[in-house]
Formats: C-alpha cells, structure tokens, sequence
C-alpha cells in the first residue's frame, strides 16, 4: 500500500529543514516542503511514499533530486527521517497505534 497524504505534504511548510546539507542550506523555512527519498518507488514524474520523505527546503531539495550539485550525506537520512516524523507526531498528523 502507497502512503500518500495531502496532509503530510502540507505539514511541511513553515518547518525548519531537517536535511541541512552541509554549505548547501538556506535554512529558510518559507521554501520547506516534504521531500520524497529514493526507495524503489522513485522515478521519474512517480514519487515515494509520503512516509519515506523530509522536510526539505529548497535548496537541499534540488540536491536530493539532482537539480543541483552536492553531496548528500545518505548516512544521515536517517536522522532526517527521525526528526521528520518527530515533528509529524508532535503535530498530530502522524500517529503510531500502541505508543505511549
């Protein structure tokens, strides 16, 4: 089943980014938005599950998708991820049944 959600695409604007590529950046909130990460879903116009995405802003956005040059740290997706989700339970939008 493919997660996909209006609600958590919405949710990332005004958020601060959790990718932060190092020199790449803008740290703007205004230009956040739920960025989509590889994971055999992806192609191109197909995106990921909307559950195995970051708040991104634009700039380290263009680098996920190679619209810019740099480097991204795959390794620190993870956190990315965490902190993504941390902020999508915080507001209510997502929900883990069983969890205190």
């Amino acid at each position: 089943m493919k997660v996909a959600s209006k609600k958590l695409r919405a949710s990332a604007n005004g958020q601060d980014c959790t990718v932060r590529i190092h020199g790449t950046c803008n740290f703007d909130p205004s230009t956040t938005v739920l960025a989509h990460l590889p994971c055999g879903q992806k192609g191109m116009g197909m995106k990921g599950f909307d559950t195995v995405a970051v708040y991104a802003c634009s700039a380290c956005h263009d680098v996920i998708d190679g619209r810019a040059g740099g480097e991204v740290d795959w390794s620190d997706m993870p956190r990315a991820i965490a902190e993504t989700h941390e902020a999508l339970i915080r507001a209510g939008i997502l929900a883990v049944k069983g969890a205190a």
